[in-house]
């Protein structure tokens, strides 16, 4: 059996700053954006993604307006994986996104804890290699 987890939706307060922000700022690719009427299809991936993306859901009710920036309870739900971890530290920090910490080594890999304009709290993390 193969599975693999195709997207993750990721609730936001509107699709163009959502978008602006993932593919203006951080570079990644907008991979669909489809008017269905009542709301859009907006699927993004980050550069060099072997498929994992991010669908940007905007917030219609006020339960889901509620949850935008704590769909994970205040923890980190998402983790953004490089394969240089200085390169895009700097990269973002560049462009203004925002580090909670520096950067830290830990024994899975090196890490720093950010947030996307949203208030999602992502790690930043390049795995150790297995030798």
């Amino acid at each position: 059996m193969k599975q693999a987890l195709h997207a993750v939706s990721l609730v936001v307060s509107d699709y163009d700053r959502a978008i602006d922000f993932y593919c203006g700022t951080l570079g990644w690719q907008l991979a669909e954006d489809v008017d269905q009427g009542h709301k859009r299809w907006v699927r993004i991936l980050p550069p060099g993604s072997d498929g994992g993306s991010l669908i940007l859901a905007r917030a219609d009710t006020e339960t889901q307006r509620a949850a935008i920036g704590n769909q994970f309870g205040g923890r980190v739900g998402l983790f953004l994986t490089t394969d240089d971890f200085a390169r895009d530290h700097q990269h973002m920090r560049d462009r203004g996104v925002q580090f909670e910490e520096a950067p830290r080594h830990e024994p899975y890999g090196t890490v720093a804890v950010w947030q996307d304009p949203f208030g999602n709290r992502w790690d930043l993390l390049e795995l150790k290699t297995s030798t």
